[in-house]
């Protein structure tokens, strides 16, 4: 029999890949820029070893598979990132009208995210997000020096939100926040729209390709 849970008092969003399209983006802008540094990858590799971590690991990953990276290479990236960025990023299909329906249920929502307020400011900003979340719904491995797979960055949220672990969802498209969710002990579907989910689902998030699924899944539609 399907598991059946209570409706969430709190939901937690990724930002990069589960509001804003942006994964493919950015790391198309990675793709590139360790090309320039003797790290020849494809997109889908790149992806693949880099998506949910912090700059930091990618740095030491990159590193380890010969990139010759310069002392200040974490900026040197983040520029030409928010550069691209600022080109334009789409929503996530879906995202508006669950956030709306949020809002409609009085559910509390939030987005907790390894990436900076910096580069949420111009992807959510441009998308008219920003105001929704800052500064009391949005937690930052930048601000709060704690990033996924650890789990404080969602217990933060929690507790900031006064809301008991088991009462929040996750949504997470990396396989870090779905570890970070599993080690908080929170549900978490695992947002995988060209895929199996198979780097989610052996954390137990339940793996949806759609973002106009988590209504249903979250008891506010049938």
């Amino acid at each position: 029999m399907p598991i059946t849970y209570p409706t969430p008092k709190l939901v937690i969003f990724d930002c990069d890949g589960v509001l804003v399209d942006s994964e493919t983006l950015s790391n198309q802008v990675l793709v590139d820029n360790l090309a320039r540094h003797g790290l020849q990858l494809s997109l889908a590799e790149c992806m693949d070893l880099f998506v949910g971590g912090t700059m930091a690991d990618v740095r030491t990953k990159a590193i380890a598979r010969g990139a010759d990276l310069p002392q200040d290479w974490i900026a040197e990236i983040y520029e030409e990132t928010y550069s691209r960025l600022r080109q334009g990023v789409d929503l996530v299909p879906g995202v508006s009208d669950l956030l709306a329906l949020l809002q409609a249920r009085g559910i509390a929502f939030c987005v907790a995210s390894n990436g900076s307020e910096e580069k949420m400011r111009i992807t959510l900003g441009q998308n008219g997000l920003w105001d929704l979340f800052h500064p009391h719904a949005m937690f930052s491995a930048h601000t709060l020096k704690t990033g996924k797979p650890d789990p404080d960055l969602f217990l933060a949220a929690a507790c900031h939100f006064d809301v008991q672990a088991r009462d929040c969802l996750v949504i997470e498209d990396s396989e870090n926040g779905a570890i970070a969710a599993a080690r908080a002990g929170m549900r978490c579907l695992g947002f995988d729209p060209h895929g199996t989910g198979h780097r989610l689902t052996p954390h137990n998030a339940e793996h949806i390709t759609t973002i106009t699924d988590v209504p249903r899944l979250i008891g506010l539609r049938p």
